[in-house]
């Protein structure tokens, strides 16, 4: 080898979580696709790109294409993106290592396992000798065809996603282990039929807390590099939906027993899995929220949460606030974020702040889950050019402000409701498309509700139209033998 430094890793991934039960189809115009030095903002352990002090690493990013949330990928959409990726691969061969950066969760129109397709063709190109690491979030599908393609996994250990960031700094750790020790590790993989929503298997309560805080001390056991288990992505109805468990290391036997015990633990806790926030319908969250003294009160719409695959422009729990007196009256405020209704948006930029016109919000994206709903609204504030959402407009409908986007935008941050002029804390009901809340809504939140509503990621996971699962899968299926956890090698 005639190069000087001592390795070349290549980063790159296509990385969205894909509902098959929405009726939008994500194109490559709803990904952020970022290449070379802009993928930095990704890794900011790196600082110029130099991870660990070590300057005897090249790091070349290729490219990183990533979406909220939503729909089946366009086929021409994937190809587009996965084609550019490839060709950026290829510019920087040859490789000694390659970090996938991926969800685990992207269904292609045509193409159910769209991760083991991907990282099918960059094993074709790198060749059997570059070591592959995969850094996923805790929500993705992990099937066989993966795990015989990629040589290390890891994911995150936390949900809510706390950490993201060192999940992808433990990826890179992990991979410049294996190269430095001249390893090329096994992996076991166990799929547990356990099909479970993420606001059931948070971290923050038990019986999660445990199993998820048990993953480090089984990661430091000798002969192991790695312990990572994924709940699964429970609004994708593909063979290979189901909660997994991949254990990496060198020791088959040692990684065979973790794998098997994680699987064992997580599948005989499922009748245990709970809401971490107390849920009920729209009219019972409410009547809640509007009962305490202690605001605000943060509900989640949780049947069309854009942040797990739903669509977003759902209007039926904005519906259900507005037919409360409390609004009308003034007795109480609410905020609710949000809905995207480019065709809304664009009549208030038309008539200007303070004016008053009837607008139909939503059921335009997802006509399945939701219809418009007819509102006579005051335009109370205009921000044009938001980087994710668009032109936004926020209305006022008695003691309601509504958030209308031009495209889909969660709203995670406090920031993302001050830049608007609104001050959550001030509101008696702040209502978000969401599941469970992230940090700074908890900071926010004086006490929280699940409000269970309609929408293309609605949690009453038993009624919904799976006929492609592999059965029996809990909780679809109450009854069933005892599941064989036998752990299934990988080598290269």
């Amino acid at each position: 080898m005639t190069r000087t430094e001592k390795y070349r890793i290549g980063i790159g991934g296509i990385a969205i979580e894909s509902s098959t039960f929405s009726p939008l189809t994500s194109t490559v115009q709803d990904f952020t696709i970022l290449s070379g030095t802009e993928m930095s903002q990704r890794y900011p352990f790196m600082a110029n790109w130099v991870f660990d002090g070590r300057t005897d690493v090249t790091w070349l990013p290729c490219m990183h294409a990533k979406a909220i949330p939503g729909g089946p990928v366009e086929k021409a959409s994937y190809s587009r993106m996965k084609r550019r990726l490839l060709e950026r691969i290829e510019a920087a061969l040859p490789l000694d290592g390659f970090y996938l950066d991926i969800h685990g969760a992207m269904n292609v129109v045509t193409i159910d396992d769209a991760e083991s397709d991907l990282a099918s063709a960059i094993r074709s190109l790198v060749g059997k000798s570059c070591v592959i690491v995969a850094g996923m979030d805790l929500h993705g599908n992990v099937s066989r065809e993966l795990v015989e393609q990629v040589d290390i996994f890891t994911a995150y250990r936390l949900a809510p996603h706390d950490d993201a960031i060192e999940t992808r700094e433990r990826a890179c750790r992990l991979l410049l282990r294996c190269l430095d020790e001249d390893t090329r590790p096994l992996r076991a993989w166990v799929k547990i039929p356990v099909i479970l929503p993420g606001e059931r298997t948070s971290t923050l309560v038990e019986p999660g807390r445990s199993i998820f805080g048990s993953l480090e001390k089984h990661s430091s056991a000798d002969g192991v590099l790695d312990a990572s288990l994924w709940v699964g992505y429970v609004w994708a109805d593909e063979p290979r939906s189901s909660a997994s468990v991949v254990v990496t290391g060198t020791d088959a036997a040692t990684i065979s027993n973790i794998a098997e015990t994680i699987a064992r633990q997580y599948c005989d806790a499922r009748e245990r899995f709970e809401f971490g926030t107390p849920g009920g319908n729209a009219d019972w969250c409410i009547r809640t929220a509007l009962a305490s003294d202690d605001t605000p009160v943060v509900i989640s719409d949780s049947g069309d949460n854009p942040t797990a695959g739903g669509v977003g422009d759902v209007p039926y729990f904005l519906e259900k606030l507005l037919a409360y007196r409390e609004f009308t009256s003034g007795a109480a405020s609410a905020v609710y974020a949000s809905i995207p209704d480019a065709a809304a948006v664009a009549s208030c930029f038309s008539r200007g702040t303070d004016a008053t016109l009837d607008l139909t919000l939503g059921g335009k994206l997802d006509p399945v889950n939701g219809r418009p709903l007819a509102v006579r609204a005051v335009v109370e504030s205009l921000h044009p050019c938001d980087s994710v959402g668009g032109d936004i407009a926020v209305i006022r409908i008695g003691s309601v402000r509504v958030i209308l986007t031009s495209r889909r935008k969660p709203f995670h941050y406090r920031h993302d409701f001050t830049r608007l002029g609104i001050i959550p804390e001030e509101a008696t009901i702040v209502a978000v498309k969401i599941g469970y809340l992230e940090p700074e809504l908890r900071a926010i939140a004086r006490s929280a509700l699940l409000a269970l509503t309609p929408g293309a990621v609605n949690q009453d996971i038993p009624s919904l139209a799976y006929t492609r699962v592999i059965r029996p899968v809990f909780p679809l299926d109450r009854e069933f033998e005892e599941p064989d956890f036998a752990a299934e090698i990988s080598s290269r």
